[in-house]
């Protein structure tokens, strides 16, 4: 019975566990919310468009952009149809492989991230950086870090 008890988190490890989801997720609803309100854009399209803009001439094959974002490519595949229908993004033949496809940012879709990046990137000082002195900024990234790190090494296993 004892070994099953250090298995299982403490009820105070829970009430930090459930404090800390359900902060990460009002602050994502809240980031979300505006930046659909400010921009048209979800946090989807935002994250498709940025992962875009910082590629190498604006474009990605989609298992590298599903890979960047985080998401599966059958999520991925559906999105984009939704995002190329608004112009923000066009199928492109691969340069270097012609059996394959690569996702190109348009200049619709550069513009669309472009107005919405102020707004959103105020919205994130607003909510996330100011409320926390550098110290505590300072232990957010250190956390973000090693619950990264055991999450890859999970992966990688």
């Amino acid at each position: 019975m004892e070994e099953r008890r250090k298995a299982l988190p403490t009820t105070e490890e829970l009430r930090i566990w459930r404090d800390f989801i359900e902060t990460t997720e009002a602050l994502r609803s809240e980031l979300a919310s505006r930046l659909q309100s400010e921009s048209s854009l979800s946090p989807g399209d935002y994250a498709v468009l940025l992962a875009l803009r910082e590629a190498d001439g604006r474009r990605l094959r989609p298992s590298r952009l599903a890979s960047r974002i985080g998401w599966q490519r059958s999520r991925l595949s559906h999105h984009l149809r939704r995002m190329e229908r608004r112009g923000l993004i066009r199928r492109a033949s691969c340069a270097t492989d012609s059996r394959g496809a690569e996702v190109a940012l348009t200049d619709e879709g550069a513009e669309a991230f472009r107005r919405a990046s102020l707004p959103h990137l105020r919205a994130v000082r607003e909510l996330f950086v100011a409320p926390l002195a550098r110290d505590q900024l300072a232990a957010a990234e250190q956390l973000a870090t090693t619950l990264r790190t055991g999450l890859e090494s999970l992966r990688d296993a």
